[in-house]
């Protein structure tokens, strides 16, 4: 394995810097206030030499996305790659590797999911296209794997492709042709589902409510396998505690 030269090492270590430098000034003064200027003078660089490492604004924004969701994606994959669980356990492991992930990175959970940055344009095709592709197949994969559980639960359920974005299809369909439109629906709904509480979560909405956003979730987790006609796996439970 060849060794990373000094002005590499040093250039590595600058750009991990500048990075976790803009997602604090996120966290205290919100998207805005992600400036290059702001970063420069937080550590201690000029804001000529900050455009060494990044050109605009926006070039870095794009790559604190693609490092969020590539993480976020990383999470969340190994549950559903866990061929030793049944599919409610899968959802479930699921589900709270990704509240541990939000909780471990509040401000990585606001940048993809909160406030827009003022002004961001990302570039075509999006900030993180690979790791956002793996997020949403992955659920797909755990959707499609509940169907055969829940399909005579959603018998009402009237969905057809042209009601979902033709680039979301063009990305999921490939991987699951077989599947009907409503199973994108149901990958929506679970997705929708859980993100909720994990966001009120984040923005601290609920500390004031309870003293036990590890049990709600649980239960939540639970009905939500319910209403998927899933059997209950008591050894996969085991939520993350609430600071």
């Amino acid at each position: 394995m060849a060794t990373m030269g000094r002005r590499e090492r040093l250039r590595t270590e600058t750009t991990a810097e500048i990075k976790s430098v803009a997602l604090e000034l996120m966290a205290t003064g919100g998207p805005g206030a992600i400036t290059l200027r702001a970063i420069a003078r937080r550590i201690g660089m000029t804001p000529n030499a900050l455009y060494g490492y990044f050109a605009t604004r926006d070039d870095l924004v794009t790559a604190l996305i693609d490092d969020v969701y590539t993480s976020l994606a990383d999470a969340v994959d190994v549950p559903v790659q866990a061929a030793d669980l049944d599919t409610g356990a899968r959802i479930r492991a699921w589900a709270y590797a990704l509240r541990t992930w939000a909780l471990a990175n509040p401000e990585g959970f606001r940048l993809i999911y909160g406030d827009a940055v003022p002004g961001y344009q990302p570039p075509e095709g999006g900030a993180a296209p690979q790791a956002e592709l793996r997020f949403c197949t992955g659920l797909l994969a755990l959707a499609a794997a509940a169907w055969p559980h829940a399909e005579h639960l959603y018998v009402d359920s009237d969905f057809h492709w042209s009601d979902f974005d033709p680039g979301l299809l063009d990305q999921v369909r490939p991987a699951f042709p077989d599947l009907p439109p409503a199973v994108v629906a149901l990958t929506l709904r679970i997705w929708g589902h859980l993100h909720g509480l994990i966001s009120l979560e984040v923005h601290g909405h609920l500390h004031a409510r309870t003293t036990r956003l590890d049990k709600l979730y649980d239960d939540d987790v639970t009905q939500l396998l319910r209403s998927l006609n899933l059997e209950r796996h008591p050894a996969a439970r085991g939520g993350t505690d609430s600071r």
